[in-house]
């Protein structure tokens, strides 16, 4: 994917810039440990927000950028973060979290969450080992077939590799909300462990049917674009965070928007990506605190769809 018209390479330089290197105040803080939610074939429970890659960490070769990326996973994994999701379509992105892993020792608590994107499925092996050698991990948690391309090929390559141990899940992405018919497709044919798919305040689609089949069909759910690539938190940022937010212990409206995400039932975790050690923070809190009940979810909705 390309990137937006307004992201330009300053602008990202410039919110790694304004990004506080971790310092011993923040080792020395002991932030709530975020809520978890377990993945329905296994029964191993991850934090209900984990970490997107894509654009924020594709800075090449650029040192101080890769330290600043660095510097985002130790913030992320030090707040009880686990899931970091990336995939061969993020230009250098992968390359940057195996030098910010090999930076931080290679947490154990990582859980590492890539893709296959290869209309060869002939190819699809080369380029997982590709991308774990990038990584510099053992192997991979979850290996997910990127934006349904090929799926057909390269799930019976994915499912063998679980049965031989090479990776423990398998799932399938689409994002931007296309697809949703195909998807739902092959949730009902393949014994997939995860789905991933967009879905935020404004892009609810997802309500309709796949969340609830997918709960039905104890598939874990990934959620990408949770503030539609910024749009969204722009949208909400015109106007003054709600009294009532502070019901959900929302201080933000970044985790406002996330809290409605990861409270629903059929979520498992939300992947928001980010440039800065605050924003990483931020994002983890969400998990963190009370979560709105379902009256209190039809209220948030209600509240963005009038904007």
């Amino acid at each position: 994917m390309n990137a937006p018209p307004n992201f330009t390479r300053r602008r990202l330089l410039a919110s790694i810039a304004a990004a506080p290197l971790l310092g011993p105040a923040l080792a020395q803080a002991q932030p709530a440990r975020p809520a978890t939610r377990v993945i329905p074939s296994s029964g191993e429970a991850i934090p209900r927000v984990g970490l997107g890659s894509w654009i924020t960490f594709n800075v090449g070769n650029d040192r101080a950028a890769r330290d600043a990326s660095t510097e985002v996973m130790r913030a992320f994994f030090q707040a009880g973060g686990r899931l970091i999701d990336s995939s061969p379509m993020y230009g250098s992105a992968q390359e940057v979290i195996g030098y910010g892993l090999a930076r931080l020792g290679r947490p154990a608590d990582l859980f590492a969450a890539d893709k296959v994107w290869i209309s060869d499925g002939a190819e699809g092996r080369a380029q997982m080992e590709k991308s774990r050698r990038l990584w510099g991990i053992p192997r991979f948690d979850l290996m997910q077939v990127h934006n349904l391309l090929s799926w057909q090929a390269h799930l019976p390559t994915l499912f063998a590799m679980k049965a031989a141990g090479q990776l423990r899940y398998v799932g399938i992405t689409t994002s931007h909300g296309r697809r949703h018919g195909e998807l739902e497709q092959i949730m009902a044919s393949q014994p997939l462990d995860f789905v991933q798919l967009t879905y935020n305040l404004a892009d609810r689609d997802v309500e309709q049917r796949l969340l609830p089949f997918a709960r039905e069909r104890g598939i874990a759910v990934i959620v990408n674009r949770p503030f539609q690539q910024g749009a969204l938190l722009d949208r909400l940022a015109r106007r003054p965070l709600l009294p009532w937010a502070a019901e959900i212990d929302c201080t933000s409206w970044a985790r406002f928007a996330l809290k409605f995400i990861i409270s629903h039932p059929a979520v498992t975790c939300a992947i928001p990506a980010t440039t800065r050690v605050d924003h990483v923070r931020e994002n983890l809190g969400a998990a963190a605190g009370r979560l709105p009940d379902q009256a209190m979810r039809a209220r948030m909705a209600a509240y963005v769809a009038r904007l």
